[in-house]
């Protein structure tokens, strides 16, 4: 412990497996494994398909390109502390560090929300307007988007390790989970934290929860513009277009939406939830949308196919 008068910090934090299943963390480690393994050859594999064909620099494969880089950027956060605490029962991590940590794994979510957001514009602009689709997507509009999305999430979370490392801790310091969050050690803290709450739900609701307002608007003019489409065979050719990214903004947004529940108004809910659904937030999209993409996204399926036979 760090003594400095009145002010206490610690100088770790213990973090948590699943509770309750402690002596079976070495079992438990091999969905993990599984799931990590997929997630970094998964959006690995992506990302080399897309640049070695020419056929797919297009915008919709460069917005999936910065998912498959958000995705590797989350698997790679998580994966060392949570595999440590399975493997090795190495629950210490330093303050800094668990800020670091922390920090990082916000921006990366915060900026997967923001790439779905703008891969359903790129939909809106595929559908409703697909003549004028490549003069305004264009990969100088691509790029910008791009710079647009990391600047605002790292500004946004800049202050949240400040405000952090400003409150008195008591004398636990037991994380919920095998990785660092912000309500987590917040709500460690044994000082007045309405400045954290108060700024954590404005950062979250003008970024995330904006976000998924502009996905569901961007779908519903998109059902407006499939409804007004002549035949029915058109209809579904311009839905199928989607699938992928509405599977994807499901599987992302569902578990976050309930992890920030949890954490704020979930007192009651029992811990072995609570580090379920964390999980399920933070490792299972990096998993599954490659496989979600590689599946419905026939020009990937071809050009791995290709990709494979060459090799």
């Amino acid at each position: 412990w760090e003594f400095n008068g009145s002010f206490y910090q610690p100088s770790a934090f213990l973090m948590m497996g699943i509770p309750g299943l402690e002596a079976l963390h070495h079992w438990i480690s091999i969905p993990f494994c599984a799931l990590y393994l997929t997630a970094l050859l998964g959006n690995s594999m992506i990302l080399f398909i897309i640049k070695k064909t020419q056929s797919l620099h297009e915008p919709m494969y460069y917005f999936l390109s910065m998912l498959a880089v958000t995705d590797l950027g989350l698997v790679l956060c998580t994966l060392p502390t949570t595999l440590g605490v399975f493997w090795f029962n190495i629950r210490r991590i330093g303050f800094d560090a668990c800020l670091t940590q922390m920090y990082f794994i916000h921006i990366l979510s915060f900026i997967e929300s923001s790439v779905l957001l703008a891969m359903a514009f790129d939909r809106f602009i595929a559908i409703s307007h697909p003549l004028r689709y490549p003069s305004i997507l264009t990969k100088t509009t691509v790029i910008k988007i791009a710079l647009a999305i990391i600047v605002r999430g790292m500004v946004s979370l800049l202050p949240i390790p400040f405000l952090l490392k400003r409150l008195t801790y008591c004398g636990k310091t037991e994380l919920s989970h095998s990785f660092c969050f912000h309500p987590d050690i917040m709500n460690l803290a044994c000082a007045d934290i309405k400045v954290n709450v108060f700024y954590g739900m404005i950062v979250l609701f003008s970024t995330v929860g904006m976000d998924f307002i502009f996905i569901v608007l961007s779908y519903i003019l998109i059902i407006k513009t499939v409804i007004s489409l002549a035949t029915k065979e058109e209809c579904l050719k311009a839905l199928n277009t989607c699938v992928s990214h509405i599977c994807a903004v499901l599987v992302f947004f569902i578990p976050m939406i309930g992890l920030s529940m949890i954490h704020r108004f979930g007192k009651n809910i029992p811990p072995l939830v609570n580090t379920l659904v964390a999980y399920t937030y933070l490792i299972i999209p990096p998993a599954l949308n490659p496989i979600i993409y590689s599946i419905k996204s026939s020009h990937i399926r071809e050009a791995l196919f290709r990709t494979l036979r060459r090799k």
